[in-house]
């Protein structure tokens, strides 16, 4: 291995590290704690060595959200392999998302609320936030309905799981009805 390609290694492992330090930190106390005094005591680099990583806190964000998205994403496949048709792979796929939402509150917030500096629904869009909505359409273009535009209907619904998943972390939605909400969202809005 050459010298360049030890420091590139060595250069991805410090920003591995400082995502996965963001994300803990921000898991525990919230993206308020996040800064980049406390991430460079955490992983035990100066601060200056971040900046050469992030140029700050947004980038940071960003760099969470990416991976999270890519998570989520796999959740999603994995939560559908196993259902038997279409209507139980719908509501698995909905039970994937608002479960990786409620373990995963900050990465949740990062890829959803907060501004990570990227692109969401433009051509400039990263591929791993593409690829999140298209582990989402993938189930659910085959309960879009006839005439329905398959990324219109991926839109409604995945605002409907994202409305869901926000308003019960808020405690704005009781508790008992957490089952029978998804059940009420797939009987209603796919096409089965």
């Amino acid at each position: 291995m050459s010298v360049q390609e030890r420091k590139q290694r060595e250069r991805a492992d410090r920003e591995r590290l400082i995502v996965a330090a963001a994300r803990e930190l921000a898991e525990q106390q919230g993206w308020d704690a996040v800064t980049t005094r406390r991430l460079a005591e955490r992983i035990e680099y100066s601060q200056p060595v971040l900046y050469s990583h992030f140029r700050g806190k947004r980038e940071i964000i960003g760099a969470v959200a990416l991976k999270g998205a890519t998570e989520m994403a796999a959740a999603l496949r994995a939560a559908t392999v196993g259902a038997e048709g279409p209507r139980e792979r719908v509501a698995a796929l909905a039970r994937a998302y608002l479960d990786f939402a409620e373990r995963n509150p900050a990465v949740y917030d990062a890829i959803f609320q907060l501004d990570g500096g990227l692109a969401y629904a433009q051509e400039d869009t990263p591929e791993p936030l593409k690829d999140a909505f298209a582990a989402l359409m993938e189930t659910l273009a085959e309960v879009a309905g006839n005439g329905i535009d398959p990324g219109l209907f991926t839109e409604v619904f995945w605002a409907s799981l994202h409305g869901i998943a926000t308003l019960t972390r808020a405690g704005r939605l009781l508790p008992e009805y957490a089952e029978p909400r998804v059940e009420l969202l797939v009987d209603r809005l796919a096409v089965i």
